[in-house]
C-alpha cells in the first residue's frame, strides 16, 4: 500500500478544488491557465468521487457486519 502525503488527503483535494473555483471564478487569470486549473478541477473531483465510493463501500460493509453480529445476537438470545 502507497503512503499518502498531507497533499493527497480527500481534505487538501476538496481546499484545492475550492481555490481553483474562486481562481476560474475571478476576472485575473487568462484563458491557458484558466484551462490547466479546469482540467486540475476535473482530476481532483474523480480523486474525491473515488475516495468517497470506497468509502461508502466500507460502511456499507461495516453496516451489514452490525446487522449480521445483531442477527446472532438475536438467535442467541431466542435459544
Amino acid at each position: 500500500m502507497t503512503k499518502k502525503t498531507a497533499k493527497d488527503t480527500f481534505e487538501n483535494k476538496l481546499d484545492r478544488l475550492e481555490e481553483i473555483s474562486h481562481l476560474l471564478e475571478s476576472d485575473e487569470i487568462g484563458l491557458e491557465y484558466a484551462m490547466a486549473l479546469y482540467q486540475e478541477g476535473i482530476e481532483l473531483s474523480k480523486d474525491c468521487i473515488s475516495t468517497l465510493k470506497v468509502a461508502e463501500l466500507k460502511i456499507t460493509q461495516l453496516k451489514k457486519n452490525l446487522d449480521t453480529l445483531t442477527t446472532d445476537e438475536e438467535k442467541f438470545f431466542e435459544e
